[in-house]
C-alpha cells in the first residue's frame, strides 16, 4: 500500500476557522471604516455650512450681537441647522464670533464649531 496522501479532517476544519476569523476580522475592519467615512462626511459638510456662515456675516460687515441666531441651510441633500452669537472679549472694538452646525435643530452636541473675530 502507498502511504496516504492530502490533508484529514482535522486540518481542513482548522484551516476553515483560521479562514473565517481571518474573514471576520477584514469586515470587522471594512465596517469601521465605511463608518468612520459617513462621519468623515459629515463633519465634511458641516464645516462648510460653518464657513459659509462666517463669511456671509463677514460680508455683511454686521456687529453681532450677543443672542443666539438661529437658520437652516441645505447642502448636499440634507439640511444643516446653523447658529452663530458674538461673544465679548476684553477690547470693545473686537467681539469674538461663535458658529455651530447641528444636523438636527434640537441635538445636544454641535457637528462643527467654528470661531472668529470681527473688528467694528
Amino acid at each position: 500500500m502507498r502511504p496516504a496522501r492530502g490533508m484529514t479532517l482535522l486540518e481542513v476544519l482548522v484551516a476553515l476557522a483560521v479562514f473565517a476569523l481571518a474573514g471576520l476580522a477584514l469586515v470587522r475592519t471594512v465596517t469601521g471604516q465605511m463608518v468612520a467615512l459617513g462621519d468623515m462626511e459629515e463633519k465634511t459638510l458641516a464645516t462648510w455650512v460653518a464657513d459659509n456662515q462666517l463669511a456671509e456675516l463677514t460680508l455683511a460687515k454686521r456687529w453681532p450681537g450677543t443672542d443666539w441666531t438661529k437658520g437652516q441651510e441645505n447642502m448636499a441633500g440634507r439640511t444643516w441647522y446653523w447658529r452663530w452669537q458674538g461673544v465679548e472679549t476684553n477690547d470693545d472694538s473686537f467681539r469674538a464670533l461663535d458658529v455651530e452646525v447641528r444636523t438636527e435643530e434640537a441635538a445636544a452636541n454641535a457637528r462643527a464649531t467654528l470661531r472668529t473675530y470681527v473688528s467694528r
